[in-house]
């Protein structure tokens, strides 16, 4: 990694590529619009399954590999990294055939009902005891969203009360299980994961890193601040910082960037996700060089999820520079208008340049 200085400043920093390790791209238009976004920061992303229908299979799996790769302009260098979506249906032979595809990277454990399309998700994941013990064999992530779904825990404790309740003795039984709870919120899941074994791994957005749950009643209710799990409090964002920021092996970048049509979001049932695509590897490094922890971005963005799922660091670099400019309004997400993270105001770094 190299960082320039100008008056003691870090006005520069080129470091290896990066990926993201939870990323949102949907189908159809909505791909075609958003995925570019992505394509331009990082060399790989973990793809969500989180389709309707979900793609709960290697062929749909295969399937919408394809049509994401459909989008990536000839001689660019992206890799899709596919996941399926773990259901009560899923069997040991689901599991089986996917270790033998070589296809898929990972299976997504979402709670019913709990973000968007997760009504197919398991309300009870120890129902599924038999393909986490094939998960265990094959050595593939099982990759969570961590929240329960009883109706009398309060929204904002549903993280912590996870950790405790399933995550928790989920590690106990399955000893060589590797999991990764993606986008913590909570002081307690970074304590958790910073405690627990080499095989626990945690994804941590910009947006959580950034804004705090106030951020949801800012002069009104706030709906493209809304996504699930929700923000949390000032510690707890503080807290994520520090994970982040830490050189801790087991924290590394996972955008969650989530895009829905602006009408999708401002309406009575408004849909849970932040878009960040656009601004990704920028975020993070204001948020880093903010913690005077800049020289520690590269590992947090580039190394530490490569390691963790037993994949090559990428070859490529990519940079940045600080300067100030502006988000717009809105921006084009193939079925309508979007609004992307920040709107209407301003990015610290900008991106320049990927070389793959």
């Amino acid at each position: 990694m190299r960082i320039e200085e100008q008056d003691g400043t870090p006005v520069r920093l080129t470091m290896t590529q990066a990926d993201d390790w939870h990323l949102h791209v949907r189908d159809g238009a909505m791909l075609a619009a958003v995925l570019p976004d992505t394509i331009r920061r990082f060399g790989r992303a973990i793809i969500m399954p989180n389709l309707h229908p979900p793609v709960t299979t290697v062929a749909a799996a295969r399937d919408y590999r394809r049509r994401i790769l459909a989008c990536v302009p000839a001689g660019t260098a992206f890799t899709p990294l596919m996941t399926l979506y773990l259901t009560a249906a899923t069997t040991v032979a689901d599991i089986d055939e996917a270790a033998a595809s070589g296809l898929i990277t990972a299976v997504k454990y979402y709670p019913a009902g709990q973000t968007t399309n997760s009504h197919h998700g398991v309300a009870d994941i120890r129902e599924c005891d038999r393909v986490l013990a094939a998960l265990e064999r094959h050595d593939m992530p099982l990759l969570v969203h961590g929240e329960v779904v009883d109706a009398d825990v309060d929204v904002f404790a549903r993280e912590e009360v996870f950790v405790t309740r399933v995550l928790a003795p989920l590690l106990a039984d399955f000893p060589g299980l590797r999991v990764v709870m993606e986008h913590i919120t909570t002081a307690a899941a970074a304590a958790f994961v910073r405690a627990g074994p080499k095989r626990l791994a945690a994804t941590i957005t910009a947006h959580h890193m950034l804004l705090n749950r106030n951020a949801l009643f800012d002069g009104g209710i706030r709906p493209h601040h809304y996504c699930r799990p929700l923000l949390q409090g000032e510690e707890d964002r503080k807290a994520l910082i520090a994970a982040a920021t830490s050189g801790h092996p087991r924290f590394f970048l996972g955008t969650d960037s989530a895009p829905h049509a602006r009408f999708a979001k401002e309406n009575a049932c408004g849909c849970a996700g932040i878009y960040t695509a656009h601004a990704a590897l920028e975020l993070y490094a204001e948020i880093f060089a903010d913690a005077g922890a800049l020289a520690r971005l590269e590992g947090f963005a580039s190394h530490f999820g490569a390691d963790f799922y037993g994949l090559p660091r990428n070859t490529g670099t990519v940079s940045l520079v600080r300067d100030v400019s502006a988000v717009p309004q809105t921006v084009s997400f193939g079925t309508g208008p979007g609004v992307p993270f920040r709107a209407g105001l301003n990015l610290q770094w900008r991106l320049v340049e990927t070389l793959a």
